[in-house]
């Protein structure tokens, strides 16, 4: 087909008790099977900027209310990282039957092209380089790419892994007064791009490493390079560790979790890590610092950002990436000093540079 069927949801939608998201897109194309949601939360930053997530979900309902959180979270991520960019996803629905990935990021391609400009899309969970290279043959509004001539750009995982690190020992800390991580014991649920990185460099630092993730090969390898304590996925969450590092899917950190969970910090990958912020007010009550994903994870936006504007070189990124270490300082402080717990606390110094941009 030449055109995608697009139904516009409107700005009266979004997250229960949050401001309305500024737009909401759904659209299908037959011949390719896309049915995609498009995102738009903020764009007072500037254009919408963040990832594509292809999954599959219960329903449809969940992969609306996926979107919706993921773009909030994008907003609130941009923006602490002061990036000029707003907040937008993008969810492509992953059915059961075999589809020819190429037409449909295509299709994709034309939609994010139709939305001219208004948001910018790159990769997420479930995408990969050669996906976004079809969204770039319909529309320029696309980064994660490697480029020619030496240009930086390319799979953003690296600088998200590094940059959780970063900010991980910042919290770790700035929570238990450790400047080393050497001894320090870390779950980490989750061994993919973003989660096997991270264990390199912890295990580097002299971290002691426990792992889940649902490929027994992964955990198997961590175990054999990593010296890694492996345990069943539906275990990491309660298992007594100084550091939970989540960097799985979202909602890892339930209301069950929340109230029981041994750690004394978490800080990881995955985005939309708490059900909702009462969970991490809990966290707070019992002690235990939670470093919000949305300002832990920012490595991999930096990077598809700095690519898009063609604006840095890797080391330039890497140091813009670390200083995640001395956000996660500062927001330390402004919950010393309000009481308010750090999720809460990030997520309303999200919204000042949102409308002191």
């Amino acid at each position: 087909m030449d055109r995608l069927t697009t139904t516009a949801a409107g700005t009266l939608f979004g997250l229960h008790g949050e401001p309305a998201h500024e737009r909401i897109v759904l659209a299908t194309d037959e011949a390719s099977g896309l049915q995609a949601i498009v995102a738009v939360y903020s764009t007072a930053r500037g254009p919408a900027f963040g990832g594509c997530r292809f999954w599959q979900y219960a329903s449809d309902h969940e992969a609306y209310n996926d979107a919706l959180r993921l773009s909030q979270g994008m907003a609130f991520k941009n923006a602490l990282a002061d990036l000029p960019f707003g907040g937008g996803k993008a969810v492509i629905v992953r059915r059961p039957q075999t589809l020819d990935r190429g037409a449909l990021f295509t299709a994709f391609g034309r939609l994010v092209e139709s939305l001219e400009g208004i948001y910018i899309t790159a990769e997420d969970v479930g995408t990969t380089a050669d996906d976004m290279r079809a969204v770039q043959a319909e529309t320029r509004f696309v980064s994660g790419i490697p480029r020619e001539n030496a240009v930086y750009g390319g799979n953003p995982s690296p600088r998200t892994a590094y940059g959780v690190f970063v900010g991980l020992l910042a919290a770790v800390e700035a929570a238990l007064g450790r400047t080393s991580l050497d001894g320090v014991s870390v779950a980490v649920q989750g061994l993919g791009s973003v989660g096997w990185d991270l264990c390199e460099r912890l295990h580097q630092a002299g971290a002691q490493l426990i792992v889940a993730d649902i490929d027994a090969t992964r955990t198997a390898r961590a175990q054999d390079l990593f010296n890694a304590r492996v345990v069943a996925t539906t275990d990491i969450a309660s298992v007594q560790a100084d550091v939970f590092a989540p960097c799985a899917l979202g909602g890892s950190i339930t209301e069950a979790v929340a109230a029981n969970c041994q750690f004394k910090v978490i800080a990881g990958g995955a985005n939309n890590q708490l059900i909702s912020l009462a969970e991490g007010d809990v966290l707070h009550r019992r002690g235990i610092f939670y470093a919000p994903d949305f300002l832990v994870n920012a490595g991999g936006i930096i990077s598809c950002v700095r690519e898009y504007l063609g604006s840095a070189q890797e080391q330039a990124v890497l140091a813009e990436v670390a200083q995640i270490g001395p956000r996660v300082f500062e927001l330390a402080e402004r919950v010393r000093a309000s009481g308010v717990a750090p999720a809460r606390a990030a997520v309303a110094w999200a919204r000042e540079k949102m409308v002191a941009c």
